[in-house]
């Protein structure tokens, strides 16, 4: 897999979930999870063009919108992906009219993430507590 040229530029690196990414803050304010010490929160630019793994983080996210359109599916908090929620991230009108520039991903929640159309989606994704390794699970 090349790395496309917008990941260059950027500096991403591969992500394990698919696409491209790199963490650009990390808050020095930390705190106590039931699963350890994590920062406050976590920022990354994330880069994608195909279709995600399914995943979830222990951690609640934001995603914010910068290029193209994205499905978020959403399937549940259960070991396996359950019952659907899809959403679309985008501008309203033209990823559809429930679209939204910004999108929560509750702690737990199996996801995965689709580029809609041809362009390339870059993204920030924002998460509290601080993202780790540790709290990332591929299925």
């Amino acid at each position: 897999m090349s790395r496309p040229d917008l990941a260059a530029t950027l500096d991403l690196s591969p992500h394990p979930e698919g696409g491209w990414y790199r963490r650009l803050w990390t808050s020095p304010v930390t705190v106590e999870a039931p699963y350890g010490t994590r920062p406050s929160a976590t920022a990354i630019l994330y880069l994608f063009d195909a279709p995600g793994r399914w995943h979830r983080v222990r951690s609640a996210e934001l995603w914010f919108l910068h290029r193209g359109e994205a499905e978020l599916v959403l399937g549940g908090d259960s070991d396996a992906p359950g019952a659907e929620d899809v959403r679309r991230l985008g501008l309203p009108g033209s990823a559809g009219p429930a679209a939204l520039p910004q999108l929560e991903v509750p702690a737990g929640v199996w996801q995965r993430a689709s580029p809609l159309g041809t362009e390339p989606v870059l993204v920030s994704c924002v998460v509290s507590p601080g993202f780790d390794f540790a709290d990332f699970e591929l299925r």
